[in-house]
Formats: C-alpha cells, structure tokens, sequence
C-alpha cells in the first residue's frame, strides 16, 4: 500500500476533503499511474451532488492524464515511464458491446467493493467511475489507458479522456453527421465546443450553437459554429429553421437538463437525430410526441462518451491536435492545485468554465 492525497468525498453534497488514503499496488490486468493533471467534469460534480448515487466515501475524478509507474501482471503494450491519458472507459473485450466495436457500453459487471483505495483506517473508498482520479495516482484497469506523446503538455491531454472525446464523437461517431448535413449543438459549454469541433471536422454545412449566455455563443463560433441563437430567445428552433431554411439533420444536447430534451426534437428536420449527450440526475424525465416523431421518421439515441473506441480515437485526435485542425489548449480556462479543488468545482458549477483543470505535479 502507497499513501496519497486525495480530494475525498464524505456526504453528498458538501465540499471534497484533502487527505491522505492508501492505495493498493496494480494487481492483474492493472496499471498504476502517477496522475499529473485531471479536468473537472460536470459528471464528477453530479456523483457528488448524490445525483447519480454510488457509495461513500468517494474518490470521483475521471478525465486525466500522467506518466505509468508500475503494471500489473498479464499487461500488454504498456512501459513503465508511458505517458498516457487515464478514461472512465473501461471494457472487458468479450461481451456482446466490446465484440460488437462499442466499449462505451460495455456490459461487464465491475466489481467496487474491489476498490484499490482505502481510507488510513481500512475502510474502503468508492472508486467512482473505474477512476478516482482527484488524487495523486490511480490503479485502473489496463483498457483504461492510452499511450500520448511524451512531449504533450498533460493538463491538455487530459482533456481527451472526456469532454473532447465525448464532444467530438458525438457528432463523428454517434451522431454520424455527414459532410454538407446542418447540426444544432445545444450547450456551448466545454463538451458542447468539443461538439461544435466534431461538426466542423465532420464537413457540416451548418452547426448552429445554442446556449443562454452570449459569451458562450462568442467562443462557440471561435470552434467553428457558424451561427448562434439564444436559448432565450422566444422559440428558438423556429429561429434556427429560418437560418438552415429546415430543420436540424441532428440536434447534439450537450447539457444535462432534462426540460432542453423536451424541446430538442424540436429542431429536427423530417429524418433527423437527437444525440443524447448531457446526462440529467436519475430523477429526471422528459417528454417528446412519438406521433410527430414517427411521422418523421425522426430518433432519438444516447451517446456515452461519444460512442468512441479509445486506444483508435484518442490517437486520431492527438493528430488533429498536432495538426492545428483541433483545439485542445483554448479548452482550458483556469489551472488550480488539489488544495484548489472545491473553488474549480464552485467556478464550474458558475458555467463560466470552459474545463477547468487540477495540476497534480
């Protein structure tokens, strides 16, 4: 066992507490790495708002990237020294999902109570999406894990672990916009400009942001958005349908609120797709017509983490980005430390982030 520091969660719905916990070495099929930077995800603050439940105390944190320190037994592929971004993706490789070429589903239970993380009084520490990366290292499982470049700043990669890849293949992948087709991303927070981004690479003719504040509409067109509307607007769609002169081939709802899925359907065209993106609390519900939807010929259809195969799209991206077709750094809005980590969450909370990120060394 290695002590660390980490940002744990005691109650749901209060501040993350800094202090050290033990962590097991890598056991079978595992990698043990030291982390060097984690984004705060809108994810992480819902687990610990207690709105997607789980267990406490809590280690949350998934979106990372840092440098493998040991490997477990029977792991192929990997070094001690790689650098690699860390993901909540993680795929047994048998089941129906992983077979089929969609480890985002996997169907594998996971076990928890096998947690790597204790407390320093033995009590077993939840390891919130497969990851619990808020702290200094993390013991994952080898599916888990992509080897960067060396030279790739680790603050940027660590963005590929989620919110680029969840935006990005929203609309690549999941989405399947093709190029000339007009898309509508609702949400131009930090998985919604990933989004915006996957559209434009994708060849859209138009991607059209909607989001409630104007600044946000301002850096949705600096990642490629071509027009913006207002959601407060009074019915925006019959907007956007003035721009596109139709509807939307496909609507990305980046945000997790449930009452924008009652109106994304809204600005579809006859055929046209609602990507499922933002993840509402579990509480939450929403309405559509199926008459109108069916007449249509519309759908709607989720997208966990952008339908992506990580060790094939996370490279494609790290290429984009070395290219200059792909914005990772402008995704960064403010560097904190561990000790910083309630203050990130409170100014992600504010939605004035784009993705705010923890410097761990």
């Amino acid at each position: 066992m290695t002590t660390m520091k980490a940002a744990i969660c005691h109650e749901f719905g209060t501040p993350l507490v800094i202090e050290e916990v033990e962590i097991r070495g890598p056991r079978m099929g595992e990698i043990e790495v030291e982390l060097d930077a984690v984004a705060i995800c809108h994810s992480d603050i819902s687990f610990q708002e207690g709105g997607f439940g789980g267990y406490l105390p809590a280690l949350f944190g998934h979106e990372a990237a840092g440098r493998i320190t040991a490997l477990g037994d029977d792991v192929q592929g990997f070094e001690v020294g790689d650098s690699v971004a860390v993901t909540l993706i993680r795929a047994c490789g048998h089941c129906d999902s992983c077979g089929s070429g969609s480890p985002t589903t996997c169907e594998t239970a996971v076990d928890y109570a096998a947690s790597p993380i204790t407390t320093k009084d033995g009590k077993p520490v939840f390891q919130a999406m497969e990851t619990g990366a808020f702290a200094e290292k993390a013991v994952i499982h080898h599916s888990q894990v992509v080897k960067i470049p060396a030279d790739m700043p680790k603050d940027v990669a660590a963005l590929l672990s989620c919110g680029v890849i969840t935006g990005v293949g929203a609309a690549v992948i999941t989405g399947g916009v093709k190029a000339g087709q007009d898309v509508v991303v609702i949400g131009a927070g930090g998985v919604g400009l990933n989004a915006i981004q996957g559209a434009r690479i994708a060849g859209a003719r138009r991607v059209v942001a909607i989001d409630m504040h104007e600044d946000k509409l301002e850096a949705a067109k600096e990642f490629g958005a071509t027009d913006v509307v207002l959601a407060s607007d009074p019915k925006p769609w019959n907007t956007v349908k003035k721009l596109l002169g139709r509807g939307a081939d496909a609507v990305l709802v980046t945000v997790g609120a449930a009452p924008v899925y009652d109106v994304a359907p809204r600005y579809l065209a006859a055929r046209g797709k609602v990507v499922m993106v933002g993840m509402p609390h579990g509480d939450k519900v929403s309405t559509y017509s199926p008459l109108i939807m069916a007449n249509q010929g519309q759908s709607i259809t989720g997208s966990k983490m952008g339908g992506v195969v990580i060790k094939r799209d996370i490279p494609w991206m790290v290429d984009l980005y070395q290219q200059g077709r792909l914005k990772l750094d402008e995704l960064i809005s403010n560097r904190f430390s561990l000790e910083q980590i309630n203050e990130a969450i409170e100014d992600t909370k504010s939605g004035a982030a784009r993705r705010n990120v923890i410097i761990l060394r």
